[in-house]
């Protein structure tokens, strides 16, 4: 916190710093004894009417009483990770974008439109009818990567993106990413302010890739080209279509790698994107009875041995915040957060 010459704590924040990291100290909550004071570190995303919002690393928003404040001070962004790879938000979120194409896309700016949509079945109003809808194969395919300037307003922007989705039959999503350098976090607060929807938010971790390929043998575990009957069979994706193929094939070097298991589904699948010196994991997934027995290393070690003799060093996955299993199995594997991503959906028309 910031101290004055003669000891005392010093509010050196004011609005003109909205937009910027910053460190304040506040007043506890009332009634609670134990806590006198609350500290807490974010972008400054507003600061009207006497109240602050800052937007923390993970994209929650807290409101500050300007009245409350005791100390504070602008911070340096937040710092890169002390080990593992270095590499800025920006550059992240264009590799895990390759490794993850639409069907369609197109530029608006600086952003992406992009869209992998498909009919599928939904129950019709009459009684035994089936109805035909569109729906979208993940939100990362069929979301704005906003990297930039869209060259117009934002409601110009919000506006033809909504344009852009509905004429396919699509809600609109925009993903924007909070707690690195370079990430989005005045964007999150505006899309809010506007009503969009934050759905739902995962993080994006680094690390080296040598040791996950050291971590385990990596024996028994088959490798393809092509996601098979077998490996959609492991797939917590039923019924995969040929949009959901496309997608999962997409990429500059993609691998696909099983563990056989009783009969004819896997008892593990994974797979990689291999893309320069990076390699991104994904659909990690282990027969719920065969859990902790360590067939999601073997899968990962031998996709990390086929990429380093790529020519990768450095690997990225993404997790959600509540699977518990997977954070811990990453971590041990020298995995660390990066940055948070959100999903935020239109808002519905008023």
């Amino acid at each position: 916190m910031e101290i004055s010459s003669a000891g005392r704590l010093v509010v050196r924040v004011t609005a003109a710093d909205v937009g910027k990291r910053v460190s304040v100290r506040r007043l506890g909550d009332p009634g609670v004894a134990e806590q006198k004071f609350t500290d807490t570190v974010g972008v400054l995303t507003s600061w009207d009417d006497g109240v602050l919002v800052i937007t923390q690393r993970d994209g929650e928003r807290v409101r500050i009483e300007e009245s409350s404040l005791v100390a504070g001070k602008v911070v340096p962004a937040a710092p890169a990770r002390r080990r593992g790879p270095a590499a800025s938000y920006e550059e992240l979120a264009r590799v895990a974008a390759r490794g993850w194409r639409p069907l369609e896309s197109e530029r608006l700016g600086e952003w992406e439109l992009r869209a992998a949509a498909e009919d599928v079945p939904s129950e019709g109003r009459q009684p035994g009818a089936v109805a035909r809808r569109r729906a979208g194969f993940t939100r990362r395919a069929n979301s704005v990567l906003p990297l930039g300037d869209p060259g117009v307003s934002l409601d110009d922007a919000l506006s033809t993106v909504r344009r852009w989705y509905g004429e396919r039959g699509l809600p609109a999503y925009l993903q924007a990413a909070t707690g690195a350098e370079g990430t989005q976090e005045m964007l999150c607060a505006e899309l809010e302010r506007r009503g969009w929807v934050r759905e739902v938010s995962a993080e994006l971790w680094t690390g080296w890739l040598a040791p996950v390929a050291d971590r385990a043998e990596g024996t028994g575990v088959v490798l393809s080209r092509e996601a098979d009957a077998a490996w959609l069979a492991r797939y917590q994706r039923k019924g995969v279509s040929e949009v959901a193929l496309r997608v999962l094939g997409s990429g500059e070097s993609v691998w696909f790698a099983s563990i056989p298991g009783a009969g004819d589904v896997p008892a593990a699948i994974g797979r990689c994107v291999v893309d320069g010196r990076w390699t991104g994991f994904a659909a990690v997934e282990v027969d719920p009875a065969l859990r902790r027995q360590g067939l999601a290393g073997e899968v990962m070690a031998a996709l990390a041995r086929r990429a380093l003799d790529e020519g990768a060093s450095a690997a990225w996955l993404q997790v959600e915040t509540d699977n518990a299993g997977a954070r811990a199995l990453y971590a041990g594997l020298g995995f660390g957060a990066h940055h948070t991503y959100h999903h935020f959906r239109e808002p519905e028309d008023r």
